[in-house]
């Protein structure tokens, strides 16, 4: 199966499937796809806390489990399963390199490094951070780099770790958005690890005209810069997708500590209590709220429940049974985290469209595109790369 016969496979089962995957069980009660699968809502609502845990920390046995009831999940494992792009091995770095490299970053520096062929360009770092990865590669392929960031205190970083690790390290402190940028990318071997969403999609969109030697491009935060919605980079694409399905396709995270994830269900569980509470007042619907300061979270569920409430403009009765209503918000993450093992199936495939998407804009525009994945899912969830360059 070639980049294009993948790509439209998955809009084929993606656009089928889409009363699965597009209503956020968060928001929706009970979405539509429950009446017409009875069986699975069963089993799935039916699912006890250790198995749940499982499965929301291992989404291929979730995926397995869900292909028993849901036979279209096989499929997405199918239509998802890449293989690693080939590694070379990498020479050691020494201390100096080190210094001020978070180790799990360092872990994704190595691995993007590592898989992908040694450049015969000078390397361009694509919203290079410090210039971590930028460095790495200009030490192992003995190159010259250049490390475009728009935060200056974060160039003035990375000039300063250029010095003491003794790279010829070009620091351009710029927009990657900005039209000026994209001279910097003529004959270069451009990098970019993780850059979010459309600042990894500009490289694409002028790729034809601007004359890199090659792209190696590890996307990231889809949702970032698509407010208007998704805009393709492919001539075939015709899925049609807004920032809720964005991001579904970047909720897989790597597991974290035991009392962040703590604290993240609790605040789950209050949103959703003030969910009920509202739509108890004010009847049924979808009613999106902004983002809630993390200082409203650190008091008792009533105190938020009234500060949420003054700045939603809700009238709230003389009495409200506070413990009633946080119990609801309780069970309702219960039901919440169960309905949404449905909709997550298909977010590792949505993610292979996006970044097939990339492959393909890259291909139209005259290179030759390789996809596979650079680490496991365990370092990063965004563990797809595309090798694009040209004959």
């Amino acid at each position: 199966m070639n980049n294009r016969e993948r790509f439209l496979e998955l809009q084929s089962v993606l656009t089928a499937h889409q009363a699965l995957w597009r209503p956020l069980p968060f928001y929706v009660r009970r979405p539509d796809w429950c009446a017409q699968w009875p069986a699975l809502t069963e089993d799935v609502l039916a699912l006890d806390e250790a198995l749940l845990e499982q499965f929301t920390c291992d989404p291929e046995a979730s995926l397995a489990w869900l292909g028993e009831r849901l036979p279209v999940a096989r499929r997405l494992a199918a239509l998802c399963d890449v293989p690693p792009l080939p590694p070379r091995a990498l020479p050691p770095c020494d201390a100096h390199f080190d210094w001020k490299v978070p180790g799990r970053k360092r872990e994704q520096i190595d691995a993007f490094a590592a898989h992908g062929p040694a450049s015969r360009a000078p390397l361009l770092e694509w919203c290079a951070g410090k210039g971590h990865l930028g460095r790495r590669l200009a030490l192992t392929d003995n190159l010259p780099v250049s490390s475009l960031e728009i935060d200056p205190a974060l160039c003035e970083d990375a000039a300063r770790l250029a010095s003491r690790a003794g790279v010829a390290q070009t620091v351009l402190c710029a927009d990657a958005l900005d039209e000026a940028s994209r001279a910097h990318v003529h004959g270069h071997s451009v990098l970019a690890l993780h850059a979010c969403g459309e600042l990894h999609r500009a490289l694409v969109r002028t790729a034809a005209d601007d004359g890199a030697h090659s792209y190696r491009i590890a996307p990231c935060c889809y949702y970032r810069g698509a407010q208007d919605g998704y805009r393709p980079l492919s001539r075939d694409a015709s899925l049609h997708l807004d920032g809720g399905a964005l991001r579904l396709a970047v909720t897989e995270t790597v597991t974290a500590p035991q009392r962040i994830r703590q604290r993240l269900a609790r605040d789950q569980a209050w949103k959703l209590a003030f969910i009920a509470l509202r739509n108890d007042i004010l009847g049924e619907a979808i009613r999106p709220f902004k983002p809630v300061p993390s200082i409203w979270l650190s008091g008792d569920f009533a105190t938020y429940g009234q500060s949420l409430a003054r700045r939603e403009k809700l009238p709230l009765p003389d009495v409200v049974d506070w413990p009633h209503w946080l119990a609801a918000g309780e069970a309702r993450r219960a039901d919440v985290r169960r309905l949404e093992l449905v909709r997550h199936a298909f977010r590792r495939a949505l993610e292979m469209w996006l970044v097939m998407d990339v492959a393909l804009g890259l291909e139209e525009a005259g290179f030759e595109v390789q996809v596979g994945t650079f680490c496991e899912r365990s370092l990063t969830p965004r563990n797809l790369m595309v090798l694009a360059h040209r004959e």
